[in-house]
């Protein structure tokens, strides 16, 4: 008996990394999922694999059409929905004084656009369903600064707060609205071509864990705010970063 067992899923950003894992794990899990991306061929292949439990569809986060037909595809396939995982996201490196107006607004557009489009498109259909969870990727970096990736940071930020306004907005429906803070993960958005070829390990050897996240840290936590496990959450900040927000590991601890 799976943990979201009966459960309908639709997840943006589902074609690879992340989003993909979470798919792959809801469906292990029992549920029903629609995947949502704008990488058509990687998402095609990904829901044939996971057979008459996945259905891919385009989504672009910025269009409030493709979130509607996505909301209304996934009732029509699986008669209801009780889930949405806002996972799409993109990165733009540049700190404040290069990063452009244009280069700004495509961060916000994908990342905190796309999530309060995400929000408002389902809120009907869990309405419909009795309740349900939504859950909101958000970063470590949402939490606390960091140079360079300025855009980044401030959508991440926002996510956090957009959470919090609507749980409180949605939570007398039996709406819960969650976020959650990854660390470094790893795919293809920390690696990037020169990276490809590094021991990621070794890069967070001062982490309290000393390695790199996986795609499965995150979904296991996404498994458990889509279930009735969490019922009694919203409103939260749920962290997966193998402590790095902590602060480095003081030299000589780890062998203490």
């Amino acid at each position: 008996m799976g943990r979201l067992d009966g459960k309908v899923a639709l997840i943006s950003g589902a074609g690879r990394g992340q989003g993909a894992e979470h798919a792959r794990r809801f469906v292990a899990e029992g549920a029903r999922v629609v995947l949502g991306d704008i990488l058509d061929a990687e998402g095609r292949a990904l829901a044939a694999t996971l057979g008459a439990e996945a259905h891919y569809l385009h989504l672009d986060v910025t269009s409030e059409a493709d979130w509607a037909t996505a909301v209304a595809t996934t009732v029509d396939l699986y008669g209801r929905l009780d889930t949405l995982v806002n996972n799409a996201g993109i990165l733009r490196v540049g700190g404040l004084t290069d990063t452009s107006v244009e280069d700004y607004l495509q961060v916000v557009g994908v990342n905190q656009l796309g999530c309060f489009l995400g929000m408002r498109s389902v809120v009907g259909a869990l309405k419909a369903a009795g309740g349900g969870s939504i859950i909101n990727t958000s970063s470590i970096h949402g939490l606390q600064g960091v140079p360079g990736i300025i855009s980044y940071v401030a959508t991440k930020f926002a996510i956090r707060g957009m959470t919090k306004a609507a749980a409180l907005e949605l939570g007398h429906a039996g709406i819960r609205v969650n976020s959650i803070h990854p660390g470094a993960i790893d795919t293809a958005m920390i690696r990037g071509g020169d990276l490809l070829d590094v021991d990621q390990n070794g890069l967070f050897d001062q982490l309290p864990i000393p390695r790199v996240g996986t795609t499965a840290d995150v979904a296991h936590l996404m498994v458990f705010l889509a279930s009735d496990e969490s019922s009694y959450c919203t409103g939260g900040e749920f962290v997966v970063d193998g402590g790095s927000i902590c602060g480095p590991v003081p030299a000589g601890t780890a062998d203490a």
